[in-house]
């Protein structure tokens, strides 16, 4: 995949869109067997020296119930994804993140990561919401 455009010819083939902007998606990905999803971003991010990325991003938590010190050691151990913080309708939030290189995209290696990125996101919002499904 080269494009945003294609990469949201591949999404839309495999999920209903919630979010369909020029450089932002946004679907829900089952995940487990108990009915429950995760919601997935992609957004299209271009660094200074031109190169674009696709960035992959879910929602895990609210900041506030979460401690900066336990996100880095998450880090530290993740081989797919990383966690940041952003805003979510005004609160400050543990996202789980992946920044894919254009050159080397395709659909494999999109469907890997938010296959990956969903579960991981889904049970650590488990644990650290009592079993909620907030995100």
């Amino acid at each position: 995949m080269e494009t945003f455009a294609e990469v949201r010819d591949f999404v839309k083939a495999r999920h209903e869109l919630m979010i369909d902007e020029p450089f932002l998606l946004g679907f829900e990905c089952p995940v487990g067997n108990r009915g429950r999803k995760q919601s997935i971003f992609l957004a299209e991010l271009k660094a200074d020296d031109g190169k674009r990325f696709l960035r992959v991003e879910t929602p895990v938590v609210p900041l506030e119930d979460f401690d900066a010190e336990k996100c880095l050691r998450i880090n530290l151990m993740q081989r797919v994804g990383y966690l940041a913080v952003g805003d979510l309708d005004g609160t400050a939030f543990i996202k789980l993140c992946e920044n894919m290189p254009y050159a080397s995209l395709s659909g494999d290696e999109l469907a890997y990561v938010v296959d990956h990125i969903a579960p991981i996101a889904d049970r650590f919002e488990q644990v650290l919401e009592n079993d909620s499904d907030i995100a």
